[in-house]
């Protein structure tokens, strides 16, 4: 929503000449019913780019191909994986870490930069094709993406100690863990990853995403649950459904105390959460240096 005032999606206010439509999955569920009432202001948004404008579109995501079908007037351009799209990446380094650029099938340039993960190589292959679409020679503005470091709270390392590597990173829906765990894994090997998750947004307060998280997790060797009391479901069969090592704790103390006798050398602790999870990611680098 817009503000307290304005429930109408932001999508109302824009006018854009380029738009990217990176993918649409379900989340507001405060706000909105079912997918179907997201797509209805995806397709807002579509509507407000000028027929001589241009819309990037992840051209693997089957919702964002429905809102497109809603009608569209402006041309499209779709990105992903697949090398028929008009743009796609292939992969030079698994973890996501290196990607070379195609433009219809040729390759235009490569990219080497410090995210890790599907996801940030699709959020940096939609960027070059919405540059490309004003004109720019993609050619010419890759490299600088090797000096973009993401931003705050996105897989964000934020202290070693005692041989383990703490992340922070901005949880807010199941695919986005599955995927940040993914490149994580694909970073590290076998390395043992643990993670911290607090289920913070309104979606995952509410339940919405019960179900999901389990197997968003299941990349995790071991899992630490933060179940607050006034959290209005069971968390015991998410953590029950989890594949890997899985306990619920109460607060976070509890939380820093168990992953304090879990934790050992060569581990990857990741706290999850779209809230201040009450500071526990520094807490825990200052506990471990203690």
């Amino acid at each position: 929503d817009t503000a307290f005032f304005d429930k109408r999606s932001k999508f109302v206010h824009y006018r854009p000449l380029v738009a990217i439509l990176n993918n649409l999955a379900y989340d507001h569920a405060d706000i909105f019913p079912d997918v179907a009432a997201i797509q209805r202001q995806f397709h807002h948004l579509v509507r407000t780019v000028p027929g001589r404008g241009r819309l990037i579109v992840n051209g693997e995501d089957a919702r964002l191909a429905e809102v497109l079908a809603m009608g569209c007037w402006t041309q499209v351009e779709r990105f992903g994986f697949d090398p028929a799209l008009e743009w796609s990446a292939r992969l030079l380094e698994q973890d996501g870490s290196a990607f070379a650029v195609l433009h219809r099938g040729a390759e235009v340039a490569q990219v080497r930069w410090p995210l890790l993960g599907r996801h940030n190589v699709l959020n940096g292959l939609a960027a070059l094709a919405a540059a490309h679409a004003v004109g720019v020679d993609v050619a010419a503005v890759a490299p600088a993406l090797a000096g973009f470091h993401s931003v705050k709270r996105r897989l964000e390392v934020i202290g070693q100690a005692r041989g383990v590597t703490i992340y922070d990173d901005f949880a807010h829906h199941p695919t986005a863990i599955h995927t940040t765990l993914e490149g994580l894994r694909a970073k590290v090997g076998a390395a043992r990853i643990v993670v911290a998750m607090e289920p913070r947004s309104n979606s995952m307060r509410l339940g919405a995403h019960a179900q999901a998280l389990a197997p968003s997790l299941d990349i995790a060797d071991a899992v630490v649950f933060l179940a607050r009391p006034e959290l209005p479901w069971d968390a015991a069969g998410v953590i029950a459904a989890v594949r890997g090592d899985a306990q619920a704790v109460a607060d976070t103390d509890a939380l820093l105390a168990r992953l304090g006798g879990a934790v050992r050398d060569g581990d990857h602790v990741v706290f999850m959460s779209n809230g201040g999870f009450d500071g526990a990611p520094r807490r825990f680098l200052a506990q471990l240096q203690g």
